[in-house]
């Protein structure tokens, strides 16, 4: 099977696998990943057959829905690979990018070594953030049950990773513990470039979000 092939192929099951997904990281979410990695894969001059793959395979098993385990999307992704006849050598190259590329917390953050890794790193924080990022950031508290906003409930800014893991709190208080730093962790250029409007839409939806909850407008 050439490398069309296997990448239609691998987007075909993840769409099927995904269709009804409802926590925000669906079918949908793995396409936009996918066509921004691309993008930025382009620009960054990076290996795209394993920049599609990667970001393809990102969430077939995220952390988050398998009790914390954080290698067992790589594990799955190889499964997949090699059932589809994907080389040794991508196949090593898509499971590290698929182990690593989630934002976990914590003051010490793995950075991505590779040009690959990098573009589909940047292109998932990208659909964390702006206003797909705003309408995932609530979709996802909803499927676990927190609060949307409680003035009570202060953000925790020093969380290590295990508490960013595990912790339960309001969907709010989640912009100020990932979702407003991602721009500054952003690996490349382009993905630095794209990030700048979708930040500042996001402060402004706060500015907007606070105004309306007091009463003012």
């Amino acid at each position: 099977m050439n490398q069309q092939a296997i990448i239609s192929q691998t987007a075909d099951m993840l769409k099927e696998k995904f269709s009804d997904e409802s926590s925000g990281h669906d079918w949908w979410h793995i396409f936009r990943v996918w066509k921004n990695a691309i993008t930025i894969g382009k620009k960054e001059g990076a290996n795209l057959y394993v920049v599609e793959l990667a970001a393809l395979l990102h969430d077939i098993a995220d952390y988050k829905f398998h009790d914390g385990d954080e290698k067992i999307g790589g594990e799955v992704s190889k499964q997949w690979m090699q059932e589809v006849g994907v080389d040794s050598e991508t196949i090593e190259a898509v499971v590290d990018i698929v182990n690593n590329v989630s934002f976990k917390g914590g003051k010490n953050a793995k950075k991505m070594q590779s040009i690959e890794g990098q573009a589909v790193q940047d292109a998932d924080r990208l659909d964390a953030i702006g206003a797909i990022g705003i309408a995932r950031c609530f979709a996802y508290g909803g499927y676990k049950g927190n609060e949307m906003y409680n003035p009570d409930k202060e953000p925790n800014l020093n969380m290590s990773k295990e508490e960013y893991k595990t912790q339960k709190g309001t969907q709010i208080n989640h912009f100020y513990e990932k979702l407003l730093l991602l721009k500054d962790l952003m690996n490349t250029k382009t993905g630095k470039e794209m990030a700048n409007a979708r930040h500042d839409y996001m402060l402004n939806y706060l500015d907007e979000f606070y105004s309306e909850w007091k009463g003012e407008k």
